[in-house]
């Protein structure tokens, strides 16, 4: 990691923060070692339109919802009226950051969304992402995520799932993927380019690290940050920081654990979901990514929205520890321990 042991604490950590409100003598026994030491980053700038929150997309000048339409929920509908009214009353809600992948449900969450966007195209921030790892593959995606969200350009593309230790050396390889994503920057077929994944910390660090010795610079970068996060495999604590400092957005996803993390903590009261979608709001973030499936889910993360305020450093380890027994083995974050969520994995064709 690029970043200095001082830049990563910033001085002062939540355990620290907290310890000097009292706050925590019932998680941390007096002299004992607090359990974290996590760092404290100041709430980006927020802008409030209505009920809805903005922020910038790292240094790109963009502007986009803090609360993001998860795509690959709105192709689980059997109707497909109702993932357009879902798409079509979040965009009225203020929801401009629309997230698809070239795969979601065959490419159903791309057809249907370029359905919702007729006549709103310029009200949202529009991203999407493809599997390929050759140049071929990477640009037959692209083309076919074009002609389904039926748009002339896609604001953001992302390399999908680098889940492996070797998808950053094939994606960077001569005739490798990232080529095919250049040309079509070059094309003005797309905007920016950033990647994603929900593996393994270690695995976007390579990204970045290869990237970097290529000369590329990300504009984006999406994966897991939620309340459970810090305890095992950490996004949050390995990979945020060195973002933060290069100015790149962060795109935060897997909030609820799709949703196991959500089932738990609702079953034990630890927390309601607001909590968990007001944690992952704070953190210095471009936006939210969040499944929404129902009329229902939409209204409770745009009341999130309506009602966030930043939480204070005491809050967020109260929160947090309460997770670290069922946290520590990441059996709810299912998307680091198991191939569940590995699409290129049980579609390995998808790569080229």
């Amino acid at each position: 990691m690029n970043t200095t042991r001082r830049e990563f604490l910033k001085t002062t950590s939540l355990a620290a923060a907290a310890t000097a409100t009292g706050t925590i003598s019932s998680a941390i026994p007096a002299g004992a070692t607090p359990v974290l030491a996590i760092p404290i980053y100041p709430t980006p700038p927020t802008t409030r339109r209505g009920d809805m929150l903005f922020r910038q997309l790292g240094s790109t000048g963009e502007e986009v919802s803090l609360i993001g339409l998860g795509g690959y929920h709105i192709g689980k509908q059997k109707a497909e009226a109702e993932s357009l009214r879902i798409m079509r009353e979040a965009i009225d809600a203020g929801i401009t950051f629309m997230d698809n992948c070239w795969d979601y449900h065959k490419g159903v969450s791309e057809i249907r969304m370029g359905k919702a966007l007729k006549g709103r195209r310029d009200k949202v921030f529009l991203m999407s992402k493809i599997d390929g790892r050759t140049r071929a593959a990477a640009a037959r995606q692209i083309d076919e995520s074009l002609r389904r969200l039926q748009t002339d350009r896609i604001d953001l593309m992302q390399h999908h799932e680098i889940i492996r230790m070797e998808d950053p050396d094939r994606i960077f390889a001569s005739g490798g993927a990232h080529e095919a994503l250049v040309a079509a920057q070059k094309a003005g077929k797309i905007r920016f380019l950033g990647f994603t994944g929900h593996k393994d910390p270690l695995v976007h660090n390579r990204m970045l690290d290869i990237a970097a010795q290529k000369g590329v610079r990300f504009d984006a970068v999406q994966m897991p940050l939620n309340v459970m996060d810090v305890h095992f495999r950490s996004f949050q604590l390995q990979v945020m920081p060195r973002l933060v400092k290069d100015k790149v957005g962060v795109l935060a996803m897997k909030t609820f654990g799709d949703p196991l993390i959500l089932e738990h903590v609702v079953k034990s009261g630890t927390a309601t979901p607001t909590q968990l979608l007001h944690y992952s709001m704070t953190l210095p973030v471009a936006t939210v990514i969040t499944g929404i499936d129902s009329l229902q889910v939409l209204k409770q993360a745009t009341e999130a929205a309506r009602t966030w305020k930043p939480m204070a450093g005491r809050e967020i380890l109260a929160l947090i520890s309460k997770m670290r027994a069922a946290a520590r083995d990441g059996q709810l974050e299912k998307f680091k321990t198991s191939a569940r969520y590995d699409g290129t994995a049980k579609n390995p064709h998808w790569l080229g």
